[in-house]
This record gives C-alpha cells, structure tokens and sequence, in this order.
C-alpha cells in the first residue's frame, strides 16, 4: 500500500437491519499487516484516537459502533463524554479502565475482570453495576491492534478470573485470541478457566427481532456469564 490511509467507519448497525448492515467486523482489519486498529466505546475516545491517527504514519481504521450513535440503545449514556481537554489524544495500544473494582473486595478474591470492547463496555458495565457492585472491573481495550497485552496481563493477575466479551460469534474470534493469551502468560495466576461471551455461531444476523435478540449478547447475559465464573 502506498501513502497513508485513515479510515474511520460504522460498524454494527442496531435492530432489523439483517444480514448486510448488522455484521461486527471489528477484528477484519487486524489480518493486514501494518494497520492499526481502534474500536472506541465514548465519543472522547474517538476524538483522541482520530487526533492520534493524524500523527501516526501508519495506515489506521477505526470502528464506531452505530449503537453508541447519540447514545441510542437503553444503557449507553456514558458513551456521551465531552473531551478533557482541546488536546486529548489517545495513543494506540493503550486500554482504560471503565469499571474499577473494589479493592476490599479484590484483596479478598472475590472479584473478576471483564475484558472487551464498544459495545461491550455497557453490557458489562451494565450487568456489574445492577447485580454485581464492586466484584466486576471492566477493561476497555479501545485499540485492538496493536493490543495492550500490559493492561489485559495485569487485571488477569489481580483478578484470577477474566471473561473476554465479544460481539462477534465466539468461534475463531478475536476474543478468543485474547483469551488464548491470557492462558499462556498468566497460568499460575488464574483461579478458572479464562471465559468468553459472543454472539451465537451463526451465518448472519437475523431480520427479525426475536431471533435477531436470541443471537447478540447484552445485558442480561453479560450477567448470567459474570455470574457463572464469579461462582467457579
């Protein structure tokens, strides 16, 4: 590729948009070698990550989720942010914490981290926040290549117990790729089995609603999967 590409663009559009309009391809541009790749969940975020892109020489795309558009789906208020300051900027590779844990409750090893990504952030943070106060510690990977592995390895090891939220089908995904990591280089740090959380393995989204709703994760089953590994 010659020159430099910036590419911002919608991604996953919300309710009865069917097959074409409603795929998550949030991972597709991590397959070519020498783009970066952001998925912010707030708007500051986007701002400081569009600002980083201008200055970086790299080839960059960055994924909106059309959900967090005016903050549309019930739950997703916080994506509306004001920007700190008229310099912010967001470098690539360098996640956040969403949720923080409480720390009494971290010492006494009765807590997890939850490790995602746009609209996953709300579906966890969400699901802690109405069933599991101060046990969930929610980490927004903003960048997904390159990848804060810094970040993921470090709430592994204080947690022992971490679920990877996706919006993709589970199989042969991203998510899994992160937990695969977590696996190798925090072993002797876990207390369970790293988790996972997607979509349901199917071909295409759904035109109809009901189905549509039984395929994509939220925040009901955010929690049933918090739940599970809380109680391993």
């Amino acid at each position: 590729m010659a020159g430099k590409l910036h590419y911002p663009g919608a991604d996953r559009s919300i309710r009865k948009r069917g097959a074409l309009s409603q795929q998550q391809c949030g991972k597709c541009p991590n397959e070519y070698p020498g783009h970066k790749n952001s998925y912010p969940s707030t708007g500051a975020d986007l701002k400081g990550l569009l600002k980083a892109a201008y200055y970086d020489p790299n080839p960059v795309v960055i994924l909106e989720h059309k959900g967090l558009y005016w903050s549309k789906v019930q739950g997703t208020e916080a994506a509306r942010t004001t920007e700190p300051d008229e310099q912010y900027l967001v470098p690539f590779g360098k996640g956040r914490i969403a949720l923080p844990a409480d720390e009494s409750l971290v010492a006494r090893g009765e807590t997890i981290a939850v490790v995602t990504y746009g609209m996953g952030v709300y579906w966890a943070a969400n699901a802690a926040q109405q069933r599991f106060a101060g046990r969930v510690e929610v980490i927004d990977l903003r960048t997904l290549y390159p990848l804060d592995e810094e970040l993921i390895f470090s709430v592994a090891k204080k947690h022992g117990k971490v679920l990877v939220i996706t919006e993709e089908p589970v199989n042969n995904t991203f998510a899994q790729s992160i937990a695969a990591r977590i696996s190798e280089h925090c072993f002797q740090w876990l207390d369970a089995p790293v988790r996972t959380l997607g979509a349901a393995n199917m071909p295409a989204v759904p035109l109809n609603t009901t189905l549509e709703q039984e395929m994509i994760p939220s925040i009901e089953k955010a929690g049933v999967a918090i739940e599970k590994l809380l109680n391993w």
